[in-house]
């Protein structure tokens, strides 16, 4: 049980390409978005997300693409890229679904609970990579996970403070609906993430008479170096060993 927990995490945390280009190619996306917002279409900035109206939904899927200005798009650049490749890195069979469902579900959130505006940014998407890396951590107990868990609280902890309403013209209310979807899908996704590690002594099937380690204890306690099927063994591997000799010289 234990060696095929760690063959699924081995399987599980193991390098690929895919892991830088797939974050490069989001983050680029929204770069491209930008420059034709700027030099061609300034207008598109527009579609994002109206809550209460109908034409606002239309914001879920492309607001996260969507910027105010330079200053908005760096600052959600480079947190978005390096979330999304640790997305990609330890839970890889699952991250384009957690970018789909958290785009989709943090999107819907920002229309029902915000306020009269027009909603931009990839900041929901954010937070949602950074509620769901920190939750579904702590959930699965793997010890990979867990240190994962408190690396992004360390580095984006701070980002807690802006889900409330304490600076005019950002949309908190995306940063808690991207909070709240990250922690809806660390509970939803359960299959397909890596397990705690498990010694055989920690499974159900562990039979303590069996164990080949413990049989060097006796009723007491005390540990004995050889057992006597040990020494019937070597008894038995030294005759073999005598009748080899004695044949040899008889040839």
């Amino acid at each position: 049980m234990y060696l095929l927990n760690l063959n699924m995490a081995q399987q599980q945390f193991r390098y690929s390409n895919a892991i830088i280009v797939y974050p490069l190619l989001l983050v680029f996306s929204i770069w491209l978005v930008f420059w034709y917002q700027v030099r061609i279409d300034s207008g598109i900035r527009h579609f994002g997300i109206y809550p209460q109206k109908i034409e606002g939904l239309l914001g879920i899927f492309t607001s996260p693409f969507l910027h105010s200005g330079l200053s908005h798009l760096y600052n959600n650049s480079i947190p978005l890229l390096i979330l999304s490749m640790a997305l990609f890195y330890f839970y890889n069979k699952i991250a384009w679904r957690v970018l789909f469902f958290g785009m989709l579900i943090s999107g819907l959130l920002t229309w029902v609970i915000g306020k009269s505006g027009n909603h931009i940014g990839a900041s929901g998407v954010i937070y949602m990579l950074v509620s769901f890396i920190f939750f579904k951590g702590i959930i699965a107990k793997h010890y990979r996970l867990i240190a994962l868990s408190l690396i992004i609280i360390f580095l984006y902890g701070s980002m807690i403070w802006y889900v409330f309403p304490i600076k005019d013209g950002m949309s908190w209310e995306g940063h808690l609906g991207g909070l709240i979807t990250g922690f809806l899908l660390a509970l939803f996704f359960k299959s397909k993430v890596a397990k705690p590690e498990k010694y055989l002594w920690e499974t159900e099937a562990y039979n303590e008479e069996d164990d080949p380690f413990m049989k060097h204890f006796d009723e007491d306690g005390n540990f004995i170096e050889i057992l006597p099927e040990d020494e019937i063994e070597d008894e038995s591997t030294t005759q073999r060993e005598m009748n080899y000799i004695y044949k040899e010289s008889e040839e």
